[in-house]
C-alpha cells in the first residue's frame, strides 16, 4: 500500500492505513489534488485554553483554500455545478454557478462567522492579480463556504483575518495534503467525534481516456448513534460518555474532476456526491447545511469565449454513472479520513470532542471480517 494511502504528510493515520476497506481505485495521493492542477492550502489557528472570553479565545479555527487550476492560474474560471442537500448553511457564489455554470478564483472554507471575510479577501486577491487594461472594471463572486465550530472555538470573536486567508493561499500545493484538525476544519466534529478536513480520490477510464474524480470535505455533522463505517453500524457501540458537541453541524463537499463535463452535468454530479453522506450514516438533519460543489478543470480552451460559436467537449450521458459512483466513494472515504486523522481536542470552557477510537473500530471490523490486512494501530 502506498505511503500516501496509509498516512498524511505529518504521519497521521488515514482510513486505509487503519485497515478500513473502501471500493474503487484511488489516485496517486488519494486526494482531491490527484486531479491535475488542483492545489490545497491551509492556515490553522489554535490558541489559548480555559473559559471563553469573546474576542480573546480560546481559538480553534482556520481557513482552507482550494485552487481548481493552481495558485498561479488562480484567476481563471472553471465550469461548475451546485447542490444543496440541506440548506442550513452558506456557500457564496452559488447563485452565479446555477445561473452561468462557472466560477472564478479559489474556494475558501472556514467557520460560519468568517465566511464573509474570506469571500471579500478572495475578491481583493483576484483584483490584485488581473490586468485592468484587459478587464478595466473587474468584479467577482467568489465561492466561500462555512461550517460552525462554536462548540470549541470563540466563533463570535472573529479571529480569522485577511492575513490568515493569504497564508492559506500561500500554502496551496498539489500532491499529498494534511487531514483532520487543519484549516477550516480545525474546530469541527463528525458523528460527535473529532472531524474536520478530509479528502480522497478515484481514477477511472472513460471513453478510452484516463480521468480522476477527487473530493474534499469540511466535515462537521452527524449524531453518534448514526455512525457506520465500512457498512457496519458502530454508533451504538460508542455511547456518549460526556457532554459533547450536539451533532447539529454541517458538511461542505467539493468534488473536482478532469473529465470534460458541462455545467448541467456538474450539477448532477454535485447532487449525486451528496449520496456519500448516508454511507457513513448522515441524514441531512434539520439543523445541517449540506452543500456540494462540483467543478471540471477541462474545456479551458472555451470557457472564456463569450461571443460566436464555442466548441466544447463533454462526456456522453452513458458515461456519467461511473463518475457519480467515483464521487460517492470519494466523499464517503474523505469523511472517514477526516475522523481517522484526528485526536481528541479541548477548546473553550474545557469542552472536548473525543477522537475516534481506532483500535476499537479495528476490532469491530475484524469481528465482521471487514478489516483489511494491515498492521494494527497501537
Amino acid at each position: 500500500m502506498r505511503k500516501e494511502y496509509r498516512e498524511t504528510p505529518t504521519g497521521k493515520p488515514r482510513a486505509r492505513g487503519a485497515g478500513i476497506p473502501f471500493a474503487g481505485e484511488p489516485g496517486a495521493c488519494n486526494a482531491i489534488t490527484d486531479v491535475p492542477g488542483v492545489e490545497v492550502g491551509y492556515c490553522t489557528l489554535i490558541e489559548g485554553e480555559g473559559p471563553l472570553i469573546i474576542g480573546k479565545g480560546p481559538i480553534r479555527t482556520g481557513v482552507t483554500a482550494i485552487f481548481p487550476l493552481g495558485r498561479e492560474r488562480g484567476t481563471l474560471p472553471v465550469y461548475a455545478g451546485f447542490f444543496s442537500m440541506s440548506g442550513n448553511g452558506e456557500m457564496s457564489g452559488a447563485h452565479l454557478i446555477q445561473e452561468r455554470g462557472r466560477f472564478e478564483g479559489p474556494i475558501t472554507l472556514t467557520n460560519t462567522h468568517s465566511c464573509g471575510l474570506t469571500r471579500d479577501v478572495t475578491a481583493q486577491w483576484l483584483t490584485s492579480r488581473v490586468d485592468t487594461d484587459k478587464r478595466p472594471e473587474p468584479f467577482w463572486m467568489p465561492v466561500a463556504a462555512e461550517t460552525y465550530d462554536g462548540w470549541l472555538n470563540d466563533v463570535n470573536g472573529h479571529h480569522v483575518t485577511a492575513q490568515h486567508v493569504h497564508a492559506a493561499f500561500a500554502d496551496a500545493h498539489g500532491g499529498a495534503i494534511e487531514e483532520g484538525s487543519v484549516g477550516g476544519g480545525t474546530g469541527m466534529s463528525t458523528y460527535q467525534f473529532k472531524g474536520g478536513s478530509g479528502t480522497s480520490s478515484r481514477q477511472l477510464d472513460l471513453a478510452g481516456q484516463p480521468y480522476h474524480v477527487g473530493a474534499f470535505v469540511q466535515s462537521n455533522f452527524g449524531k453518534r448513534h448514526l455512525l457506520q463505517i465500512a457498512g457496519i453500524p458502530m454508533g451504538e457501540l460508542f455511547p456518549l460518555e460526556q457532554a459533547v458537541e450536539p451533532g447539529r453541524g454541517s458538511i461542505i463537499g467539493v468534488v473536482a474532476t478532469d473529465a470534460p463535463l458541462l455545467p448541467h452535468q456538474l450539477s448532477r454530479l454535485a447532487r449525486r456526491a451528496a449520496y456519500g453522506i448516508p454511507r457513513s450514516g448522515g441524514i441531512a438533519a434539520n439543523e445541517s447545511g449540506d452543500l456540494f460543489l462540483a467543478f471540471s478543470t477541462a474545456n479551458q480552451h472555451s470557457i472564456e469565449s463569450h461571443t460566436g460559436l464555442v466548441d466544447v467537449q463533454f462526456l456522453g450521458e452513458g458515461e456519467l454513472s461511473r463518475v457519480y459512483e467515483a464521487a460517492i466513494q470519494a466523499v464517503d472515504e474523505a469523511i472517514i479520513n477526516a475522523m481517522v486523522a484526528n485526536d481528541t481536542m479541548t477548546g473553550r470552557d474545557g469542552r472536548q470532542i473525543p477522537g475516534l477510537p481506532l483500535v476499537r473500530v479495528q476490532e469491530v471490523l475484524r469481528k465482521h471480517n471487514r478489516l483489511a490486512n494491515v498492521s494494527p494501530l497501537s
